[in-house]
């Protein structure tokens, strides 16, 4: 599991993690990603392009996950 670090914000949306976590080559690859039903957002499949998540969050891409801290 790798953490990402939220700095001075209260959330990041979970297309940008994708992007910033290089799990997705651009932002619409992200959105291409969650769309298909290839993303999950404390072990629910997230649709929402823009979910905002929080501290304590975590996001499964296949077999990576990334914890928000």
């Amino acid at each position: 599991m790798v953490e990402f670090k939220l700095e001075n914000d209260d959330f990041i949306e979970l297309n940008k993690l994708l992007k910033i976590m290089q799990m997705a080559g651009s932002g619409g690859e992200a959105n291409q990603m969650i769309l298909a039903g290839l993303v999950k957002a404390n072990g629910m499949v997230a649709t929402q392009k823009r979910k905002k998540l929080r501290k304590g969050d975590v996001v499964q891409v296949q077999a990576q996950e990334i914890k928000i801290v």
